[in-house]
């Protein structure tokens, strides 16, 4: 039976993962958990990532992407679909929109949820982005499952194994 390896670093058997969802999904608590474990993470809510526009910083995440090959990001923004290209896979976390809604109400890492208006934007964007943010996805994963679970098959996915003979 061949023996399997996982590479990290900057070799070439190492990806470039974006994970994508809606406000409440996990997007953040899957991004510690594969900091824990030594992986390069970049949470674009945080550190001047997205612009005053609410758009990401296109051109400084196309600069982090070309110099890093082992990366996960977690993205929720309108543009981010024009840098798909640039990373090996889209992973979309999706749940019932209920799910999302008691996540923000409960969470103490970041406020925005927290008001009905908000609530609501959650409510119409689930309904009019997140099946956009479907098509654009190479794998979706469900976000009722833990995070650990699903850093897991992520973790898998920044570090695909490979057999040798």
């Amino acid at each position: 039976m061949p023996a399997t390896v996982r590479s990290k670093g900057n070799g070439s058997n190492v990806a470039r993962v974006l994970i994508t969802g809606m406000s409440g999904a996990g997007k953040s608590s899957v991004l510690e958990i594969l900091a824990s474990r030594g992986h390069m993470t970049v949470d674009t809510d945080y550190d001047g990532w997205t612009l005053a526009d609410g758009l990401l910083d296109a051109e400084r995440m196309r600069e982090l992407l070309l110099r890093s090959p082992d990366i996960a990001v977690s993205a929720a923004v309108e543009n981010q679909g024009e840098l798909y290209a640039l990373f090996d896979h889209v992973v979309l976390l999706s749940a019932p929109v209920e799910v999302y809604l008691e996540r923000v109400r409960n969470r103490s890492n970041n406020p925005y949820g927290t008001t009905p208006e908000q609530q609501e934007q959650i409510r119409v964007y689930t309904i009019e982005v997140e099946p956009l943010m479907r098509t654009g996805a190479t794998r979706e994963l469900d976000a009722q499952r833990s995070p650990a679970d699903l850093a897991n098959e992520i973790e898998s996915l920044l570090t695909p194994s490979i057999e040798l003979h």
